[in-house]
Parts: structure tokens; sequence; C-alpha cells
């Protein structure tokens, strides 16, 4: 018997495959296409403390090897979410993970601990890291202020702490050991990486914001390169993000370090390859003599 079962820090989940922010709608948009018991865990649109209408389109731009994005964490906000989305969101019979993003350190800290005292909600991710608004990645770009807002809603969130970081930093294992320091039970790499699109013609960007995150197959090489320097010098678990869409693409991330995969962009063109991943998870380690995930996680070159 193949056991799927992972650990992130305080966080245990059935399987590893889950399905990152912003590229699962709030999950009820998805129950008549995945079998999201199923899954490892969900994570819902990110929510801030007010409504946010997003930015100007054009908000998505494709790319020859994936997808540009400048949505602009349009939400409802965080009173929306509560009354609108987690009462649903509790009856999903797998974790959900909640992610949240704040302008300040206080905003980060009081989504935690409104979240994170909430019924239902098995962890909180902060998303650090979102190049798409205004001041965005600060937090994940500066070790001190990633440390200081991870410290601060540990302190007020019962529940696990995931930090979301950004690959657009010179030496990433430093913010992710500042995660470390300040509490994070796990790190999750990579958010996208900025990019942009031009309109030659017309000679302006084809995003309405200018710059966007770039996703998809694009992105795997960079979010690859991040999961293994991480591991390689920081004692945390790692949850890896970037252009995931097939089982060759989920045991390199493990092998490499990360203990659990996000997917996110291969979502929208194929809607049911996570439940596909679970399903072909106990073969893949069986590949490598394997009877758990935990056997092969961080193994690159061993």
């Amino acid at each position: 018997m193949t056991d799927l079962s992972t650990t992130l820090g305080r966080l245990t989940l059935k399987n590893p495959i889950m399905v990152a922010s912003g590229t699962f709608g709030y999950a009820r948009e998805m129950e008549g296409i995945v079998d999201i018991p199923r899954l490892g865990a969900v994570l819902p649109k990110t929510i801030t403390a007010e409504p946010r209408i997003g930015n100007a389109p054009w908000r998505t731009v494709e790319t020859s090897a994936g997808l540009l994005n400048a949505i602009g964490l349009d939400n409802d906000g965080v009173d929306a979410f509560l009354e609108n989305h987690l009462p649903y969101l509790r009856t999903l019979e797998t974790a959900v993970v909640v992610s949240v993003a704040g302008r300040t350190q206080d905003e980060f800290v009081s989504l935690a601990e409104r979240i994170g005292n909430e019924a239902g909600v098995a962890a909180v991710e902060l998303n650090l890291s979102c190049p798409n608004v205004s001041g965005g990645i600060d937090f994940g770009t500066d070790a001190n202020s990633c440390r200081n807002v991870v410290e601060a809603a540990r302190r007020s969130c019962k529940v696990p702490i995931l930090a979301k970081l950004t690959p657009n930093v010179t030496r990433i294992a430093d913010i992710a050991q500042a995660a470390s320091d300040g509490g994070a039970d796990a790190v999750c790499l990579i958010n996208t990486v900025l990019g942009m699109a031009i309109d030659w013609r017309r000679r302006k960007p084809m995003l309405g914001n200018g710059m966007g995150g770039l996703s998809g197959p694009a992105i795997k090489p960079i979010a690859l390169r991040c999961v293994h320097q991480v591991a390689s010098a920081v004692n945390i678990p790692i949850i890896g993000i970037g252009g995931i869409a097939t089982i060759d693409d989920v045991m390199q991330f493990l092998v490499a370090g990360a203990s659990a995969i996000q997917i996110g962009t291969a979502n929208y063109y194929d809607p049911t390859v996570s439940t596909r991943l679970v399903d072909q998870l106990p073969a893949a380690l069986s590949e490598l003599g394997a009877t758990g995930v935990a056997e092969i996680v961080g193994t690159l070159g061993k």
C-alpha cells in the first residue's frame, strides 16, 4: 500500500497534490468537473481586507510557453469571503488553505487572525509575492520584512502558516530562511516571474498593468532551481509551484526537495489534471522503489 500523505510542518495532507490560489476559483466552480475530495488541498482565490476591482484589461495574455496575468487580486474582500464562500468550503472533504494578501504587516496579521480562527480552515497562505499590485512583493523581497510579517502572523493565527515567495529576488534561499526564522510551517515556491508582452504595431504593452506575472511551462526550470536551492540551504518543508502539468513534473519537484506541489496554469486548459496526477502518483513512486512520498523528497543526486 502506497502512503501518499505528506507533512508540511503542522499541516498534514492526504496527498501532495494541491491546486494553486487564483486558478481554481472558490472551488464551487469546479465541483462538477473535479472530484475535489481526492485532492490533497484546495486554495481558493487570494483574499484581501477590502474588496478590490483589480487591474484594467487586458488582464491575461497567452505567450508561446505560458500565461502572463495581471489580475490585480480582484476579490470581494474578507467579509464577503467569510459570508459567501467559507460556508461552502467547509463542506469539502479535503484541506482548505486560504491565501491572503495585505498592503501592510498589520493587514496580513489581521487577515491571518480572522481566517485562522475560523472553523474549516486548515492553513493560511501568506501571499508575499504578487507582482501585479502596488507593494505586492515588498514582503517577499526583503528578508527582515518577510521574517517580521510571518512571525507576527504566526503569533496571531492558530493554524499553520505557509509563506508564498517570489522568484524575483537575488537569493531566494535568504528569503526562505527569513520565513523559516519567522515560524512559517512551509514555504511555497514560486509565484510568477515578472514579465511583459508588447503590441509593437501600437507600441504599447498588451497588459493594462504594463507588466504581469508569467506562469506555466516557461517557469518550471526556474521553479525547480528555486526549490533545489532552498531545500539545500533551509530546513523547512517546501511546496513546489510552477509549470506543473504531468506526473514527471510532480516527481521532479519532489526529488528536488518539495514535499507537496500546487497545480496552477494547467487548471485552465485541463481542469481534471489534478486528480489524474493523484491516480498516477503510486506507480511513479513504485518506479523508484518507494512506498511513500516522504521517501523520495529531496533525494536529488542520492
